[in-house]
């Protein structure tokens, strides 16, 4: 049995310094993909529970490594 293809949406980058951004899949059943642009052969995968709470942690400022 093949895996899916994914179907890769670039989130917005806000850090024109940047070159690279995220990119996440949802189209898999069951799972969300993530990647960096710049090395798409990486690819982290989570439940939607998972993706769920990162992205509400990441919104809490959890990860803001600025400070």
């Amino acid at each position: 049995m093949s895996a899916p293809r994914t179907v890769v949406k670039t989130a917005a980058c806000r850090d024109k310094k940047v070159g690279n951004c995220p990119e996440v899949a949802l189209n898999v059943p069951g799972v969300v993909a993530l990647r960096d642009s710049e090395r798409p052969d990486t690819i982290v995968t989570m439940t939607a529970t998972q993706w769920t709470d990162l992205t509400a942690a990441v919104k809490a400022g959890e990860y803001d490594l600025s400070t």
